[in-house]
């Protein structure tokens, strides 16, 4: 993408800690990356790619393509040796993008596998890792990434490395980049692993500001207009900010970070519980480089402050359904008794003896309300000073439905009667109630052999896994399987002519090895939110149960969804997707009372569950029905859930009833449409790890008597 083309970073209007986070970045790399985190349509991916024109230039060995640097290259680069200053030349430095769907020849680069074994020539076609090196390497929607990438980008960020092995033909080459990560949480979380790779993180929002609206979609108007012309009017800014970068470069070796500034980043880790210690290191970096960028040669009290608000939020979370976010009342009392144990130092003075500007992110005082992302903010818009003030945190709607206008009456018996009785009438519509206590449960899986996105649930065929056998590759060679590439080539050996030790293999040969793996699976789960289970505050301990099964979801990597029913109809609480802990909040909120139209919420997931098998028919789903197998309202509700039911089965659905059933006298009710469903029910108790059935065995069994009937 050309200059000219490129939306110019001082021309994005507010988002004042996303652009302070990428400036921090650029002075100091070290610092580790950023991840964004916010709605669509929010400058996320505009701000990324504006920061590669701010970045200095690269000097590189002439030739190589691995981007070594003339005065230190790489010793164990692929196109090396390079004599330590060579001729070299230089560029700008590069941002690259990882798509979502690429594969791992893309990412990694492409060894050919024939040349290895018929020629000993370790022929490599570097990959987006190599093009990376000493740049950015940007990846748009990375909660969605595949595991495999995901495996793959931890190893390089950790190693500054990449490698490349294929049957013992290995190729290494450096990669060190700036990670930065755009997503949307409402399509689903990030792996810990990778999380805690990115040293800053923030969260963006849209503002509600009127004329702050206005002045974004003035400029985008502009830009979309003549991209040239709109880049030139802001050429001035983009080379202050610029120069403004270099210099904090070039001051931030003589950043004194002092003992009393170590004390407060380890009180404030310590005190917020964060794990491990890259969470001081990063706040460390990011303290000395907000010092750089303000011009000082020391840390203050705020810079520690400032830090602690960026690199701490997405460490402290504690499982998928905790929302980032650090407590700043806290913050500011643990950094007032720190201070009070170590009185500050004196504050620093800047190189000239003059006080530094008041660092703005660039920008101008121009029409818009920040000055195009850099300008003094509005009075009252919650900035802060130099440093970067954070704007007040945004509290999101609790989403929870407004209760009905009619509510229905209860006509469920309660738990433990004889369930036949004559209806009871009710009071309206109760409200939501809390979750019970999550727990580890069993692993619940699809039985048979699977082909699906990669996870961590059910058996399936997958490109990493032991490997199963050898076939004719379709495309591109991605894993040899050596022993069936040599029984495929000696026969010919003869024939090929061939003399010496070595091996004549040819492309025919090649054979690809299949793995068997593990796949994520589509969890749908269909929650009666009814009279009959309010009764005796069962609701609480079902949210517990099914809160469970999601944060279960989450760890194996499938997507889910939610299906409610009571009253008159059933309703999909959140289609499927990938953001487990969306259908945590939708689950928190969800009222109860009414009726049980069992029927209609398994007629409701029959419909959600065809649409998904035309968006990916790979991704094979899992029915977890949690009722007390109750069937109230209409004409003959059981027999009509029956039917329903048989839906369900007709097409080899795999699913699990969660009996919610209490009370010494039971009727079966959920056995019963387990059957239906042909299915097999289990307990809340029995969901447990710790249960004594064998939940698994119960559910595959189920299926190999039907597949045999």
């Amino acid at each position: 993408m050309s200059t000219s083309s490129r939306y110019p970073f001082t021309a994005i209007v507010g988002q004042d800690d996303l652009r302070l986070a990428l400036l921090l970045n650029a002075v100091s790399p070290a610092v580790g990356g950023v991840l964004v985190r916010g709605e669509k349509g929010t400058a996320k991916s505009t701000a990324v790619r504006a920061l590669a024109a701010l970045l200095p230039p690269v000097r590189t060995v002439e030739g190589c393509r691995f981007s070594c640097d003339p005065a230190a290259p790489d010793p164990g680069c692929p196109d090396g040796p390079h004599p330590v200053d060579g001729p070299g030349g230089e560029r700008p430095a590069r941002m690259v993008e990882l798509p979502v769907g690429a594969s791992e020849d893309r990412l990694v680069g492409a060894l050919d596998i024939e040349r290895a074994l018929a020629e000993g020539v370790k022929a490599f076609e570097p990959g987006l890792l190599a093009d990376a090196h000493r740049g950015i390497l940007y990846v748009d929607e990375v909660n969605l990434l595949h595991d495999h990438l995901i495996d793959l980008l931890l190893d390089a960020a950790a190693m500054g490395a990449s490698y490349v092995e294929r049957e013992g033909v290995s190729v290494r080459h450096a990669a060190r980049f700036l990670l930065v990560g755009t997503m949307n949480p409402e399509e689903g979380e990030l792996r810990p692993q990778l999380l805690d790779r990115f040293g800053l993180t923030v969260e963006v929002a849209a503002s509600r500001e009127p004329d702050q609206r206005v002045e974004v979609v003035r400029r985008r108007l502009a830009f979309e207009d003549g991209p040239a012309a709109f880049a030139g009017r802001w050429a001035g800014e983009e080379a202050e900010l610029r120069e403004r970068v270099a210099a904090a470069r070039a001051l931030l070796p003589q950043v004194r970070l002092g003992d009393g500034a170590l004390r407060r980043i380890a009180a404030v880790c310590a005190a917020f519980e964060v794990d491990g210690m890259r969470g001081d290191l990063v706040m460390a970096r990011t303290a000395t480089a907000l010092a750089a960028w303000a011009g000082r040669t020391g840390v203050a009290v705020e810079d520690v402050r400032r830090a602690a608000l960026l690199a701490l939020p997405h460490r402290r979370r504690r499982n998928p359904f905790d929302a980032p976010g650090l407590d700043e009342e806290k913050l500011d009392e643990v950094l007032r008794d720190a201070a009070a144990d170590d009185p500050e130092d004196e504050p620093p003075t800047p190189p000239g003896g003059q006080a530094p500007e008041e660092p703005d992110g660039g920008g101008d005082d121009g029409p818009g309300p920040d000055g195009g992302g850099g300008g003094r903010p509005d009075p009252g818009d919650g900035a802060g000073d130099g440093a970067g003030g954070l704007p007040p945190q945004r509290t999101e709607d609790s989403g929870a439905p407004a209760p009905e206008d009619a509510p229905e009456a209860l006509t469920g018996a309660e738990p433990g009667d004889s369930g036949g009785g004559t209806p009871r009438p009710a009071s309206a519509e109760q409200q939501a109630v809390a979750a019970g206590e999550p727990f580890r449960t069993r692993v619940l899986s699809v039985p048979g052999l699977g082909a699906g996105a990669a996870g961590r649930r059910s058996r399936a065929r997958t490109e990493r896994g032991r490997t199963t056998g050898a076939t004719r590759p379709e495309g591109a060679l991605t894993t040899l399987h050596l022993t069936a590439t040599v029984r495929a080539a000696a026969p010919h050996q003869r024939a090929r002519g061939r003399s010496g030790r070595g091996l004549v293999v040819r492309r025919d040969d090649l054979r690809q090895a299949t793995r068997e793996g593990r796949e994520g699976n589509l969890v749908l789960f269909v929650v009666d939110a009814s009279g009959s289970m309010a009764a005796r505050r069962r609701m609480g301990a079902v949210k517990g149960a099914v809160l469970s099964l999601l944060l279960d979801a989450y760890q194996r990597r499938d997507k889910v969804g939610l299906v409610t029913f009571r009253g008159r109809a059933a309703e999909v609480a959140l289609p499927p997707t990938s953001s487990v802990d969306a259908a945590a909040a939708r689950l928190q909120s969800l009222p109860t009372g009414g009726r049980t139209p069992l029927a209609a919420g398994l007629l409701k997931a029959h419909d959600v569950l065809r649409v998904e098998r035309l968006r990916d028919a790979t991704r094979r789903p899992l029915l977890v029905v949690v009722t007390d197998g109750r069937a109230t309202g209409g004409p003959e509700p059981v027999a009509l859930a029956a039917r329903a039911a048989r839906l369900h089965a007709a097409e080899a659905t795999a699913s699990v009833v969660v009996d919610c059933e209490t009370g010494p006298v039971r009727l079966g009710l959920a056995g019963e449409l387990a059957r239906e469903l042909r299915g097999t029910a289990a307990t809340l108790d029995e969901l447990r790890a710790d249960a004594l059935t064998g939940l698994v065995k119960d559910v595959t069994d189920h299926h190999r008597a039907r597949r045999a009937a």
